[in-house]
């Protein structure tokens, strides 16, 4: 079996436990097993069911209750089976949603790392900077890259630290394990996606048979 994960700006399989990437406009190889995927982009699901037509679409499967109004399948799947957590996925956007006694409280959505560094330098060509990970937020800066990136890391934990305030954090994705740092009780899982991914398909399979 294959999960793919395809997100904006690449496709990530996981096959046999090895990732294996591909940009959007790459061609996406024919495979033999199995396909589950997530997607949170149509044009790319088109392409991967033009090359893997038997692939499945993980949403299908998903049960998952919430309120919230047009919550992304990445997130829900991300949510999928954590009891009292905050689920930060901290890729192109970051997105942060609360789970509470099994339930989907909801969450909010804040601009990624990359999409802060690319909103400075249209102010002014001198707020371009080279971002560094080496941060010290304890600290005023009294220079310009300083100012850039403490304002940058402050806007994204500030409100994270707000919402969840004790209860224990789970980071994923691209940025996840620079940003969980910053927290206590918090962890960080590279491939939670397809963790969780397997968790529902698990679940169906045994609904099935039973």
């Amino acid at each position: 079996m294959i999960l793919c994960d395809i997100g904006n700006t690449t496709y990530d399989f996981l096959v046999e436990g090895k990732h294996h990437k591909f940009l959007l406009d790459e061609e996406i190889p024919k495979f033999d097993d199995e396909i589950y995927f997530v997607s949170v982009n149509k044009k790319a699901t088109k392409k991967l069911k033009k090359t893997n037509p038997d692939a499945k679409n993980i949403k299908k499967i998903l049960n998952f209750k919430t309120d919230y109004v047009g919550l992304g399948i990445d997130r829900a799947v991300a949510c999928f089976g954590m009891k009292n957590a905050v689920i930060v996925d901290a890729g192109s956007a970051i997105t942060v949603d609360i789970m509470e006694n099994n339930e989907h409280l909801g969450g909010f959505i804040l601009a990624g790392i990359r999409a802060f560094r690319k909103t400075y330098p249209k102010i002014s060509k001198k707020l371009k900077i080279e971002f560094e990970t080496n941060i010290n937020l304890d600290k005023i800066p009294l220079q310009t890259k300083d100012a850039i990136q403490y304002a940058m890391i402050k806007s994204i934990i500030l409100p994270i630290k707000e919402i969840s305030q004790n209860k224990n954090l789970i980071f994923t994705g691209g940025d996840g394990e620079f940003l969980s740092q910053f927290f206590e009780n918090s962890t960080y899982k590279k491939d939670l996606i397809f963790e969780n991914m397997k968790r529902i398909i698990d679940a169906n399979n045994s609904v099935a048979k039973g």
